[in-house]
């Protein structure tokens, strides 16, 4: 009788381990496929992720293997997959978000790795003709300071001052972005002007929170007058470079779409999204250079809808009111003149 029962308890354990199992992996592949709704584009993307067959993606799709853990950890990793909705980890209408916590002055390789990711996906997301990206802030946007080298270091400058050990203070001219990490930067930038559409919903104090804070940089000898006068200058160039982008209602170097409002009101939280019929991502900046991503496809359609509903309380100065444009950017430079 002994025996009937142990040999009882270890089928239910292994039936229990196997509908355990199948439900994980039915959640992970619901993942995927919630970031590439077409077949052959997930196909794709996972050859190139893995380095593997076309065939090997196959079978594991269709479930005559499973994916090896280190290559579901590598998938989650890369694309930004919580493991919580894989596991389905949630609780009443919780959503998963992950923070991406990266190093860029002394970057591990799997830090560049991750970065270089990043990149990748974007590059797959803009070859979609319906790609979106929207992203309401009260900072200067990543994806267009990266194309600014000392408006980069700045951010991070600001980052180690504000979010560092009380006995590691760096001055502006002590940081230094390695080249690996430039580079990436440089990608970031080129690659964003290949998305078919681009909103940004500016902070009406957005260069005022700037101009105070290198002000108090400078007043505690952390920004010398002479670094103050090269950020100066580097403002100058990015508001000349915004200025022909509003002005045209696109990227002068792809002709992409780009709308650029002011909010009437000031933004608290700086958040965005990617869409398109493919892939759908959404992120919330914390402590200047941290991300929270999500691949929730119900919190990107909500980010969609929030940031839509910013619009109502925004002036549109790209493409269409040329004097509300010419009166943003003049006061601008005033602003920045006056550092």
């Amino acid at each position: 009788m002994l025996k009937i029962n142990k040999y009882i308890e270890l089928v239910i354990k292994y039936e229990y381990s196997w509908i355990m199992n199948n439900l994980w992996y039915d959640n992970f592949l619901d993942s995927l496929c919630e970031r590439y709704p077409h077949k052959a584009r997930l196909t794709e993307a996972l050859m190139d992720l893995l380095a593997i067959e076309r065939e090997a993606v196959y079978r594991r799709l269709r479930k005559d293997v499973l994916f090896p853990f280190h290559e579901a950890v590598k998938i989650a990793k890369v694309w930004n997959i919580s493991i919580d909705a894989i596991a389905n980890i949630t609780t009443g209408h919780s959503h998963s978000f992950r923070l991406e916590t990266l190093k860029y002055i002394s970057p591990a390789k799997e830090d560049i790795d991750a970065m270089n990711a990043f990149v990748d996906f974007l590059d797959r997301f803009a070859s979609s003709p319906d790609s979106e990206y929207m992203e309401a802030t009260n900072i200067l946007p990543r994806s267009l300071f990266t194309g600014f080298p000392q408006l980069a270091r700045y951010y991070i400058f600001k980052w180690m001052y504000q979010c560092g050990t009380e006995n590691d203070t760096y001055s502006f001219a002590q940081v230094v972005l390695p080249e690996k990490i430039r580079q990436i930067g440089n990608r970031y930038f080129n690659s964003i002007k290949n998305v078919a559409n681009i909103g940004y919903i500016w902070d009406p104090m957005i260069f005022n929170y700037l101009v105070n804070d290198i002000r108090y940089f400078t007043s505690i000898y952390l920004i010398t007058e002479e670094d103050k006068e090269l950020l100066k200058s580097e403002l100058f160039a990015f508001l000349d470079y915004m200025s022909v982008v509003s002005s045209k209602g696109c990227f002068p170097e792809t002709g992409k779409r780009v709308n650029l409002y002011i909010s009437q009101i000031n933004l608290d939280t700086n958040y965005s999204y990617f869409y398109s019929k493919d892939m759908r991502v959404s992120k919330v900046r914390t402590f200047i250079k941290y991300e929270l991503s999500s691949t929730d496809v119900e919190m990107a359609e909500n980010f969609k809808k929030w940031l839509n509903l910013k619009r109502r309380s925004s002036i549109q100065i790209s493409g269409v009111d040329e004097l509300k444009r010419i009166e943003f950017f003049m006061k601008q430079r005033q602003l920045i003149d006056g550092l």
